[in-house]
């Protein structure tokens, strides 16, 4: 049921949310809504974004308040059910403009990055409302007492928070911001308030590991189990860092050291929490050189986004993958490229598929010049990095990436060179996977099974 007033030209603010998609037989079509009318309130609660939106949306009654495109305010009441949506899409997602960044990191990787790749690449966002949206991680810096308040009421949770150390000089000497300082009392409060919270540390030698780092490990298991994770992962250093603070990256012996230190602290928190709490990322472990902890090490795999867990997931799958592999497939030539850290995984891999008669496949490490040879994850390695390692025909007939070089929304690498550009200039079917089962679709004649599948024309 609804009803509409509808009432001269409105003297209303351009406020609210736009509409730019109202879905074929909804409510709100129902209702006569159209792209260009501006969503103002539900039940007398100001839409600043589509958190605020969804939140009130699902009251069974509604009160609408609608600034239509050509002036024209509509109130409309609305009766549905609790888990029934409106059907509005709104403009830039119904986010508008994203908090950005105001700290000065001394390891901040954006300050690291080369001229002339995409303006997207530069953004520096510190938003609480991606933060639970997204799971982008967030400083909690720039919050306001209004905002973490409406973290509270509206239960946005969980968010991911950097948190770095708890050592509150430190913190504001790392993040270059006195605000910095706060943690503890906005972790305080969020904890109280029933939030969960996903955290990190970008470990920085010299800087924050050590009793830093045990100290700051004690004060968020203190906040347990509002505090559900914490995520220790290496700082990224690429070569261009003049002028910059001096930093240096993580030595073998020290992941090492890491590893082992994590895998004790795992130890007494499985038993006090029945959970294993803090984690290493990945690449801790295939830097020291060390077998990756087995799945239970990994709880719920509450950080995957955050290089947490993934090896082990992929290393699993393999070896499920592996035992339906077949004999032999028609003559087929492939090239694999990674990354050199995971370099050591996927070469027993491609030892085994070389065991498939018919197959030859070759396993490309592509070195990574573009942001300096210390920089070794595949999820870096640029387009023009594979043009000036791999010649043209010389993969065969198929050339394999991991979906992790490209970007989420479409098969471009961060230099935007795309993955057709790729195909073209090598003269070879590419594709991109997200993992074993792929992987061996794609070599075995199911090109379509990939992430993405690019024949040369």
């Amino acid at each position: 049921m609804f009803r509409v007033n509808a009432g001269g030209n409105a003297p209303l603010k351009n406020r609210g949310l736009e509409v730019c998609l109202v879905k074929p037989e909804s409510i709100a079509a129902e209702l006569g809504l159209e792209p260009g009318d501006r969503v103002l309130s539900i039940n007398g609660e100001t839409l600043h974004d589509l958190i605020d939106y969804r939140f009130w949306e699902t009251e069974e009654k509604l009160s609408i308040d609608v600034k239509k495109a050509g002036g024209e305010l509509w109130i409309l009441d609305v009766e549905k059910d609790f888990d029934q949506c409106l059907g509005l899409e709104f403009s830039g997602g119904g986010f508008g403009r994203t908090r950005r960044c105001s700290n000065k990191c001394v390891f901040c990787f954006v300050d690291q990055m080369p001229v002339g790749l995409r303006k997207t690449l530069y953004v520096r966002d510190d938003d609480y409302r991606l933060s639970f949206w997204s799971g982008n991680f967030i400083t909690l810096t720039n919050l306001k007492d209004n905002e973490l308040r409406r973290i509270a009421r509206q239960r946005l949770s969980p968010i991911y928070i950097s948190v770095h150390t708890t050592n509150p000089a430190l913190r504001r000497e790392m993040l270059g911001s006195d605000k910095a300082a706060l943690i503890m009392d906005q972790l305080g409060y969020l904890a109280e308030a029933g939030i969960e919270m996903h955290t990190q540390v970008v470990l920085c030698p010299g800087l924050n590991d050590g009793a830093e780092l045990e100290r700051t490990t004690s004060d968020l298991a203190g906040l347990w189990p509002s505090v559900s994770s914490l995520a220790v992962v290496p700082v990224g250093l690429t070569r261009y860092r003049q002028e910059l603070f001096q930093l240096r990256g993580v030595a073998s012996g020290e992941a090492s050291d890491l590893v082992r230190w994590v895998g004790a602290r795992q130890k007494q928190y499985t038993h006090d929490f029945g959970d294993p709490f803090i984690f290493a990322s990945d690449e801790f472990y295939l830097l020291a050189g060390e077998t990756v902890p087995p799945a239970v090490r990994y709880g719920s795999f509450p950080q995957l986004e955050n290089g947490v867990g993934l090896t082990r997931l992929f290393l699993d799958e393999w070896a499920k993958v592996q035992k339906t592999l077949p004999p032999e497939i028609a003559a087929k030539k492939a090239a694999i490229l990674t990354g050199s850290l995971a370099a050591q995984i996927l070469s027993p891999v491609a030892e085994r598929l070389n065991k498939i008669s018919g197959l030859n496949v070759s396993l490309h490490t592509i070195e990574n010049y573009f942001f300096g040879r210390q920089v070794t994850v595949a999820g870096l390695v640029t387009g023009r990095d594979i043009l000036k390692q791999v010649a043209p025909g010389e993969a065969g007939d198929l050339l394999v990436i991991p979906s992790v070089m490209l970007k989420k929304e479409a098969p471009v690498f961060l230099d935007d060179i795309s993955l057709a550009e790729l195909a073209s200039r090598l003269q070879v079917n590419t594709a991109a996977v997200a993992g074993p089962r792929q992987l061996v679709d794609v070599l075995t004649g199911s090109p379509e099974r990939a992430d993405v599948f690019i024949k040369n024309s």
